[in-house]
């Protein structure tokens, strides 16, 4: 029999009117001709027309003239050679120029899912017993291209929550910076902790220049990378040598902007296809300051990657690789605080099974642990989290997921030992989710999923995606909770890592499973099952 677990009415949906104004770009040869093509037309019909499309969009947009400049230097950028002459012109020019490199894209369009959750800086103007909350959702329009959006969710003394309005406008970051590199620095860094054949290092930084951006060094890697056949060790290798950037790129929207119109789109080419299932947590240093992290999966179309973002207060962000052994495939949440002087975080380096690794370095993850495997029939073909384990005074309660027959979603739960979290103190033998009937239909059928829930008044309250298409909310007693859990199977106490020859091609769906002995750290003896 199933936990009572209690559905809230509020249902979010995704709104197609919410567009962002997104670079446009046809090469080279296209942009060239139609720059020179502006900068014949005479001032009144530059005036005519741009004064068209501001009348036509710019109630859609903030700032939308900015955004035109925005991309006309991006543009330039690409056609170098044409910068002078349009420096000359008029404002109004290069407004009309850059609004023909300016196209809108729908985020919402398609997908909205797979939300997170954590407690916002902001708790000012609550009733007793409130808590603000910002959650995270992945957001999918054309092309199913993924961003991340946010919502202000407020819950009161009683966890029902509401939704703050959102507001009309959403955008991009005000200013994006790209991290920059020193030639010697990076070969350095590289041979120190990627440890790769200096010519493969030579054949990707020699023809950058000494100092050059995230930008420049992709588009050299990713040349690179095509020249070389599928499943060679020399793709492995380079996947592996860009892991070492300590930093990607930054992002900082501007402060008059509401938490609802600010969105993280891809901005590298390693996430051109999309930023997927961010998981949220408000992290506690050791020194009791706080910092939200969120980890992701980036797609290329090609690769996938867990990423780590890093914001102070959601109007900043900067984004990390992850590298190591078990930076591999998807489902990577982090543990808020340090244990015992190490991070933890959980993930499925094989696409099946739940595993943990414990490490001293936030962005490098390596000895991934087998935590727990498919056990029960609704979640056989493969397990995961939906987010970064809560701590409460019984252990790390995990919220997970499973895949049954017809590739069915649901949701269940285990928990984890404070101390040890390598220690499965029990799990729930029945889904703690199912889809309903009115949660079946949508982008992607049969599916209820979350990617992080909070504790508040002794209730784990959880946002959860249906079937892709809207997002609902339920809670559970804590007590109820833990009572339904059971001990695992003795067979869980065998210690089993995996190696470095784990399949590492990003393939969620399938992987083979490698046991290696006597590494990592000492698992404890299970304790007596729970009442």
């Amino acid at each position: 029999m199933q936990a009572a677990i209690n559905r809230k009415q509020l249902q979010l949906k995704g709104d197609p009117t919410r567009v962002i104004g997104r670079f446009f770009w046809a090469g080279e040869a296209r942009a060239a001709e139609l720059i020179h093509r502006v900068l014949k037309m005479s001032d009144h019909e530059t005036h005519q027309a741009l004064m068209r499309t501001l009348r036509g969009f710019a109630g859609r947009h903030r700032n939308l003239n900015q955004v035109f400049l925005r991309h006309l230097n991006a543009a330039l950028d690409r056609v170098p050679a044409e910068r002078a002459a349009v420096e000359r012109t008029s404002d109004e020019k290069k407004s009309l120029i850059g609004a023909f490199f300016t196209h809108e894209y729908s985020i919402e369009s398609a997908a909205f899912f797979n939300p997170s959750l954590v407690p916002a800086l902001d708790q000012t103007d609550l009733q007793e017993g409130e808590i603000r909350l910002v959650m995270s959702v992945r957001a999918v329009g054309e092309g199913h291209i993924s961003s991340i959006v946010f919502r202000n969710i407020i819950l009161n003394a009683q966890n029902e929550p509401r939704s703050e309005k959102p507001s009309a406008f959403v955008g991009l970051a005000e200013t994006i910076h790209y991290a920059n590199y020193d030639k010697k620095d990076f070969a350095r860094r590289i041979q120190e902790e990627a440890h790769l054949d200096p010519s493969l290092l030579s054949r990707l930084i020699d023809p950058l220049p000494a100092n050059f951006n995230h930008r420049e060094l992709f588009e050299q890697y990713w040349a690179l990378y095509g020249s070389y056949p599928e499943d060679s060790t020399e793709r492995e290798d380079l996947s592996h040598l860009m892991t070492v950037a300590d930093r990607y790129y930054e992002v900082h929207f501007s402060l008059d902007t509401d938490l609802s119109e600010r969105v993280l789109h891809p901005m590298i080419d390693f996430e051109m296809k999309g930023i997927e299932d961010a998981r949220f947590l408000q992290f506690r240093r050791d020194d009791g300051s706080k910092v939200y992290y969120g980890t992701y999966t980036a797609y290329n179309g090609q690769q996938i990657r867990p990423m780590l973002i890093e914001t102070p207060d959601f109007y900043e962000f900067t984004i990390r690789p992850i590298y190591g052994d078990a930076a591999i495939n998807k489902n990577h949440a982090l543990f808020p605080r340090k244990i015992n002087g190490h991070y933890y975080v959980l993930c499925r380096v094989d696409g099946i099974n739940n595993y943990i690794v414990r490490t001293n370095r936030l962005q490098v993850w390596d000895d991934a642990i087998l935590l727990s495997q498919p056990q029960f029939t609704w979640q056989l073909y493969q397990i995961g989290n939906c987010g970064p384990p809560i701590e409460t005074k019984h252990g790390w309660v995990v919220i997970t997921h499973g895949v049954g027959p017809m590739r069915k979603y649901c949701l269940g739960a285990m928990l984890l030992d404070l101390d040890d979290p390598t220690i499965v103190l029990g799990r729930l033998p029945e889904p703690l989710l199912s889809p309903r009937e009115d949660e079946r239909e949508g982008y992607v059928p049969n599916v209820v999923y979350s990617c992080g829930s909070i504790l508040h008044n002794d209730e784990i309250f959880i946002p959860y995606g249906i079937s892709d298409e809207a997002i609902r909310f339920a809670t559970i007693a804590l007590p109820d909770l833990i009572a339904r859990m059971v001990a695992p199977d003795n067979m869980a106490k065998q210690d089993m890592y995996v190696s470095a020859e784990n399949d590492s091609k990003g393939n969620d769906q399938e992987g083979a499973l490698t046991q290696v002995q006597g590494k990592g750290t000492k698992r404890k003896e299970l304790p007596t099952p729970l009442p």
